[in-house]
């Protein structure tokens, strides 16, 4: 793979060219970034920008005005590669608080593997329904600890209204969700992309975290996708190279509240 070359088609489809990630949220270009706005429980931040050591300071107080004024809180997606090469400085300056650094990880879908493997007792559930949102939900809580409001509704909102844009699926031990993940399908793009893969604490090293992979990749292969991007964590990276993905950059989320 030619890291540089996928990095800048990236950047131009997924960035620049970014489509709105759910049925209630806009993007626009304003001034010098690409941002998305929404309802509150929409994702709303900035997805691009084109700044340097003059404009920045500049653009990221209009942002702050912007968003400021929707009541919102709303989040910087920071890429290392992103200009001024201080601009993680002056986001932090102006009110931003960070959040863990994730591994943006690019695979060519024609060499990853497809076959699911599952752990006796296990089966995997396509999500089509709100019972499926719930599934999926209950597993976000308990592997990452975090609220899944805004997952509850982006997920029911897409299923309503894009369902063609998103695939999600419940792996199951028995009765209970054991494990979850989400791959978004953008249109017109070459990259699907790998969401919310969270196993349980006592379901984890058991191999359900590959085949929700494979489940995926074989969906994205039918597709006629080129590309599986992942914004991964420490924890997943190493899966997901052994797997074949290429780590391309790092990407951390600046936060501002208000």
């Amino acid at each position: 793979m030619d890291r540089d070359a996928v990095l800048e088609l990236f950047d131009r489809q997924m960035r620049q060219g970014a489509r709105a990630d759910g049925p209630g949220a806009r993007v626009e270009r304003a001034g010098g970034v690409v941002r998305q706005t929404g309802a509150t429980d929409d994702w709303n931040g900035v997805l691009w920008s084109d700044l340097d050591q003059h404009t920045a300071d500049a653009e990221i107080a209009a942002q702050i005005r912007y968003f400021g004024g929707t009541g919102r809180a709303f989040e910087w997606k920071l890429y290392a590669y992103d200009r001024p090469g201080d601009l993680a400085g002056r986001l932090r300056a102006a009110g931003f608080v960070s959040e863990p650094a994730e591994t943006l990880m690019v695979a060519q879908v024609k060499d990853l593997p497809t076959e699911v493997e599952l752990p006796e007792g296990v089966r995997l559930c396509p999500v089509t329904d709100a019972a499926g949102v719930e599934q999926v939900a209950d597993v976000h809580e308990r592997a990452f600890g975090i609220d899944s409001t805004h997952l509850r509704h982006r997920l029911l909102s897409q299923l309503a209204e894009e369902p063609e844009t998103v695939v999600s699926v419940v792996a199951m031990a028995g009765d209970r969700p054991v494990s979850a993940a989400r791959m978004e399908l953008p249109p017109g793009t070459r990259f699907a992309g790998l969401w919310g893969g969270g196993t349980v604490p006592d379901w984890r090293g058991r191999g359900v975290y590959r085949a929700l992979v494979a489940f995926r990749v074989r969906i994205a292969a039918d597709r006629g996708y080129h590309y599986l991007q992942v914004d991964a964590s420490s924890q997943s990276r190493p899966i997901l190279q052994r797997l074949g993905f290429v780590p391309l950059t790092t990407t951390t989320p600046y936060v501002y509240k208000g």
